[in-house]
């Protein structure tokens, strides 16, 4: 079993605390007391508010781009391909649930540059499954379809899956959740 760092702790309770009370209420002081230090202890961590928003969304973000990457550039076919980017947010979403709720939730509280930066990024994730879509009504897998707004369906059609796991009581099954919604999408864009 791998033992967390103090930097770590600090890491985890300020991602709670920002779920529990949004990442605008949440103070340094918040975190201090949370974890029973003095304020000027958190600055050992972490120099910012803000550079915790931006840790926690750009890990999350090249978690997320690098699978999906991983997943483009397999020989699957595209509907093989896009039922394993569903599978792989589902995943990712069940096992950082709170990381995710970040990047639903809390992303527009970045500071330039790293706003910017981010939106291309989601931007960037957004053609990505575009690109997916159009190969797959390109090779016949997928019925002809407007891409754009079968991107926007499926993208907004996972978005929420963190809610089911950030509630530590959760007991939904991420591959009988996988399957349902993987069923579900594959009723809209198939034949």
């Amino acid at each position: 079993m791998r033992v967390r760092t103090k930097r770590e702790e600090f890491l985890q309770v300020s991602l709670q605390l920002i779920h529990e009370k949004g990442f605008k209420a949440t103070t340094m002081r918040d975190i201090a007391e949370r974890m029973d230090f003095d304020v000027s202890n958190s600055y050992n961590y972490i120099k910012s508010k803000q550079d915790i928003l931006e840790l926690f969304l750009f890990r999350t973000s090249e978690e997320f781009h690098t699978t999906m990457d991983h997943i483009l550039d397999s020989s699957y076919p595209a509907d093989e391909k896009l039922k394993q980017v569903i599978s792989a947010h589902i995943q990712v979403a069940a096992r950082k649930p709170l990381e995710v709720a970040l990047m639903v939730n809390e992303w527009r509280n970045l500071k330039e540059p790293k706003y910017s930066e981010y939106v291309a990024l989601r931007s960037l994730y957004e053609k990505k499954m575009a690109k997916l879509l159009r190969e797959g009504v390109k090779s016949g897998v997928f019925a002809a379809l407007n891409v754009k707004i079968a991107t926007a369906v499926i993208l907004s059609s996972i978005r929420w899956v963190y809610d089911a796991y950030a509630d530590t009581k959760s007991n939904i099954n991420p591959i009988e959740l996988e399957r349902q919604i993987v069923s579900l999408v594959f009723d809209g864009v198939s034949h």
